[in-house]
């Protein structure tokens, strides 16, 4: 499993990005501009290169960490997954690129669209020393139109990138997103119930386009849950002094809530179910929410089956569990 964590590479660009710079500044821009995008305001604030240099600062951690584990759940699923070419949609300042070469030592091609400069500007900055990333093609421009003239690539990731639009332009880039996917696409977005509703939008629209769940569902049907709970995930990621003072923030760990599906142009021959929420552990027995072929079950493993019960012990948010009965 990939770390949720930063390569070291990265965070020593962060930290060279920031040498000389007010942090208290850096921290400033980061508030306004977190605050934007909790109000649907996309990337739109980020014009100079302080602020694309507090954005990642303050969200590249948290992105990172989120895109990491979805890939971990797609690669536990598929092991032999061994992808060439991405294409990254909506890049910013080149996260999900940074964690899928990390997660697949396979890919050789990475290709990049993004319409904001600041962001472009510090993504190719903080690839110039990656001995993997330094050559990545990185393409300016309004992303949807970049998408529609981009190359076709083994696997496609949308992270963060969809609630910035309206429900047609959703519509228009689920599709045109399909149509670049050779293998995988992987669409990963904030775990809250509107970020968790335009992942379950886009999945339908697709399945119905002959996709196929590789994860986090055992399932191609429709979501068994039911309103108001959701599906979403949660990661925890270790926060350096630079995101501690950045985000003003005194725990050194942050916890990411996520949604995320990943879809695939053949079916998935086993599909493990889901750990929904993190189990209940108790004197008696362990109780966990699963999503299974069937449906949502609750499991309940009595402490008397010990190896049973020591195999539940294991059970984490977001796990895939072959045999939970």
């Amino acid at each position: 499993m990939t770390s949720p964590d930063l390569p070291a590479e990265l965070r020593a660009a962060l930290n060279a990005k920031l040498e000389g710079r007010s942090r208290s500044d850096a921290a400033g821009r980061a508030a306004v501009i977190s605050q934007t995008y909790r109000e649907g305001g996309g990337s739109g604030t980020i014009k100079s290169e302080t602020d694309a240099l507090a954005y990642a600062l303050a969200r590249m951690p948290a992105t990172y960490a989120a895109v990491v584990a979805s890939l971990n759940a797609l690669t536990e699923i598929r092991p032999d997954f061994a992808p060439t070419s991405l294409l990254d949609v909506g890049a910013g300042p080149g996260t999900a690129t940074w964690a899928t070469a990390e997660a697949l030592s396979s890919l050789q091609h990475f290709t990049l669209l993004d319409a904001n400069g600041a962001l472009r500007t510090l993504a190719l900055e903080l690839f110039r020393d990656s001995t993997r990333l330094r050559d990545v093609r990185y393409e300016l421009g309004q992303a949807r139109a970049l998408l529609a003239q981009a190359e076709a690539a083994d696997l496609v990731i949308a992270s963060y990138v969809i609630g910035e639009l309206a429900d047609a332009g959703r519509t228009a880039l689920a599709e045109t997103l399909w149509s670049k996917t050779k293998d995988t696409l992987l669409v990963v977005e904030p775990g809250t119930p509107a970020g968790y509703a335009r992942i379950i939008s886009l999945r339908a629209r697709l399945i119905a386009a002959g996709a196929h769940v590789a994860a986090p569902c055992p399932h191609d049907g429709a979501c068994p849950l039911v309103a108001p709970d959701w599906c979403h995930f949660s990661q925890r990621l270790q926060r350096s002094r630079a995101h501690k003072q950045v985000k003003g923030a005194e725990l050194p760990f942050e916890d990411e809530r996520f949604a995320y599906v990943a879809l695939m142009r053949t079916p998935v021959t086993a599909r493990p179910s889901r750990v929904l929420a993190q189990p209940d552990v108790g004197k008696v027995e362990i109780s966990a929410k699963l999503c299974t072929a069937e449906g949502v079950v609750v499991a309940k493993v009595p402490r008397r089956t010990k190896a049973d019960y020591a195999r539940a012990r294991r059970w984490r948010w977001g796990d895939a569990i072959v045999n939970p009965d």
